[in-house]
């Protein structure tokens, strides 16, 4: 019976605390769309594009995370996409999926800033395979065998899957060199419980990020070529008692970018939590239409030896323009884009 209660309470905790957190990309900059719905059609054409993540790929611990997007310009202002996410854990079994669609609308405020208000809504599933779980009645304890089944009451208490809507909205300020979002996810509070009447509504996840570029027009050093952009960034979220604030550089090149980009917890709540929870190097490559880029999570925590955290990702700007979008100042850099483009 006490075997039986461990793995049952073990199970409501983390799924009410630890899966309640939505997954995090380190390569927010070259994909801004797993952030906030506003950079929907931000591009001013086609824009399609692939992350995966793998954390922790020593064994069991290994978690797996894939984001997939498309989205473009209807109208001068308008612009509408899709948007995949894909979270699976091999120790639990849990897996997360949600799709949905997304909305944005342009407002020029004058000739140099633009406010961008972005709606996402869609479906969401949690999966959970409770016939993993090994309780008291499964074990004989003469013989050491496994029945297959079990039927204790409480497991029949909780549901195998689990669906619901979802709804999140955001905001974007830019210009040509600037941009600072606020978006704010799961604004239904959707519950997310496994048990039946039971009801454990998935905390608001926020997130306030933005950057600046530096652009380096007559370098003297050889070292930073005419035409080379600095990229600063910085991306605050919060999800009920979890924080994060990842803040970075991005040199960029003509066809190739390096950085550094470090994940801290701002609000340490315990009496050993780290101020600077990882350090991540990124890097991408470019052609005119595709970027690829890989980041790797370095831990600086005692959390012990993770082997990392590996990021992939592919993004695609197709090279047609909105010729017809009059009011849609376009300024491509002179060595093309890298990450949120520049309008």
């Amino acid at each position: 019976m006490k075997f039986k209660f461990i793995l049952i309470a073990a199970f409501t905790l983390m799924t009410t605390f630890s899966n309640a957190q939505d997954p995090i990309f380190t390569q927010f900059y070259l994909v801004p769309e797993t952030l906030n719905p506003a950079f929907t059609g931000v591009s001013n054409t086609w824009n399609a594009g692939l992350i995966h993540r793998r954390q922790w790929p020593d064994g069991n611990r290994k978690m797996d995370t894939q984001f997939g997007f498309a989205n473009n310009l209807v109208s001068d202002e308008i612009g509408v996409g899709m948007t995949v996410l894909n979270h699976s854990e091999v120790f639990t079994g849990y897996n997360y999926f949600k799709f949905n669609g997304a909305f944005s609308y342009r407002i020029d405020l004058d000739y140099d800033w633009r406010l961008r208000l972005g709606l996402e809504a869609g479906y969401g599933r949690k999966d959970f395979n409770f016939n993993n779980l090994l309780l008291e009645d499964q074990i004989n304890i003469n013989t050491g065998a496994i029945s297959p089944g079990s039927i204790d009451p409480g497991v029949m208490n909780y549901s195998n899957k689990i669906n619901f809507m979802d709804f999140s909205a955001g905001f974007v300020l830019d210009q040509e060199d600037t941009w600072f979002g606020v978006a704010v996810k799961h604004l239904n509070r959707p519950d997310i419980s496994f048990r039946e009447n039971a009801n454990v509504p998935l905390d608001l996840f926020l997130t306030v990020h933005g950057g600046y570029y530096i652009e380096f027009f007559n370098s003297p050093s050889k070292l930073i070529p005419e035409g080379t952009n600095l990229l600063l960034t910085a991306n605050y979220m919060r999800q009920g008692q979890y924080n994060r604030l990842d803040v970075g550089t991005v040199m960029e090149y003509s066809r190739i970018s390096f950085g550094l980009i470090a994940v801290t917890n701002p609000e340490g709540r315990a009496t050993n939590s780290h101020l600077i929870t990882s350090i991540n190097p990124v890097f991408s490559f470019k052609t005119d239409e595709f970027t690829f880029g890989y980041s790797y999570d370095w831990n600086t925590s005692k959390i012990g030896r993770t082997q990392g955290v590996h990021e992939l990702s592919l993004t695609w700007q197709s090279s047609y323009r909105c010729d017809r979008c009059d009011n849609y100042k376009v300024k491509l850099k002179r060595n093309g884009e890298s990450g949120y483009q520049k309008m």
